[in-house]
């Protein structure tokens, strides 16, 4: 019962705090602590010992590093062209290539 709690408990928060950071370099940072957290807890739950957490929390972070620096978000589209409808109201009629 107190392992399965802590599984969860460890678990929930590298889902929370998975999505911190604005730079990519803040994202891997993030991705690598809370992945070699999360490695080490499931690591050493799984194993019953300390090469177990050990070998979790490495592969962890390595993968919470990779993750966490490739989910940079697509950059927001520029608008390069605008135009008005019947009411007045302004609106995009050509967004720049460079941003798909």
């Amino acid at each position: 019962m107190k392992r399965t709690l802590l599984l969860t408990l460890a678990l929930t928060s590298a889902l929370a705090l998975g999505g911190c950071g604005q730079t990519r370099d803040d994202r891997a940072v993030n991705g690598a602590l809370v992945g070699g957290a999360a490695g080490a807890i499931i690591g050493g739950a799984a194993s019953g010992r300390a090469g177990g957490a050990l070998a979790g929390g490495i592969i962890g972070a390595a993968a919470g590093g990779i993750l966490g620096a490739n989910s940079e978000p697509a950059p927001p589209r520029r608008c390069i062209t605008f135009r008005y409808d019947y009411d007045g109201n302004r609106y995009c009629a050509r967004f720049a290539r460079d941003a798909y």
